[in-house]
């Protein structure tokens, strides 16, 4: 109801399941994905880790009841884009689909700061060193773009404050997608994070 609401949005489909929702993408072939993290038969994570391997994938926006769920940090390692708890207000939630079609991440600030304190196990140190070698592949100018997308900036906020054409920013971040082995924005902030964690 929400979503309909929104002009420029159109809902092609639902699934009840995580096991339908593979056949609902495959028919629907959606932009975004609302996926709820706990499900019966197949949870969220695993559905979206499977709708990360489609081609065209659909962006996917992991729901939740709580901000600082181990469950969230292990659905934006399978592919998602980030995260809304269920209580986002109705506008935010529009907002963040239409972002999240875009190719940006939807993690606010605060939400990012609660994520990133779940990190701080007892893997925490193999992390970081896995990490670290993964932003030393990459060049100066590199590490500077993905630096500025783990603050949470967009590609145009990036260029701006590196002094970049968008576009150049946007062929750093394509070099970022492949030198770091990773799907998405989100994933970029994350490997940035754990590397500067101690």
């Amino acid at each position: 109801m929400i979503l309909s609401s929104a002009e420029d949005l159109e809902v092609v489909g639902e699934a009840d399941d995580g096991a339908r929702v593979l056949a609902a993408v495959r028919e629907h072939r959606p932009d975004v994905v609302l996926m709820d993290i706990r499900m019966a038969e197949m949870d969220g994570i695993t559905a979206t880790a499977a709708l990360r391997r489609l081609d065209p994938r659909p962006q996917v926006i992991v729901l939740t009841t709580f901000q600082a769920d181990e469950q969230v940090i292990s659905a934006l390692r399978a592919g998602a884009s980030g995260f809304l708890v269920k209580d986002t207000p109705p506008a935010e939630i529009i907002n963040a689909v239409r972002v999240v079609a875009t190719g940006d991440a939807i993690i606010s600030p605060s939400v990012t700061r609660t994520l990133l304190s779940h990190f701080g196990n007892v893997q925490a140190s193999d992390r970081h060193r896995a990490a670290s070698q993964r932003l030393a592949s990459l060049t100066d100018r590199e590490r500077e773009v993905a630096t500025a997308i783990a603050s949470g900036a967009s590609n145009a906020e990036v260029a701006a404050s590196l002094f970049m054409c968008e576009a150049t920013v946007n062929a750093h971040v394509s070099h970022l997608f492949t030198k770091l082995d990773v799907t998405n924005r989100v994933q970029i902030a994350i490997v940035v994070h754990e590397a500067a964690q101690s």
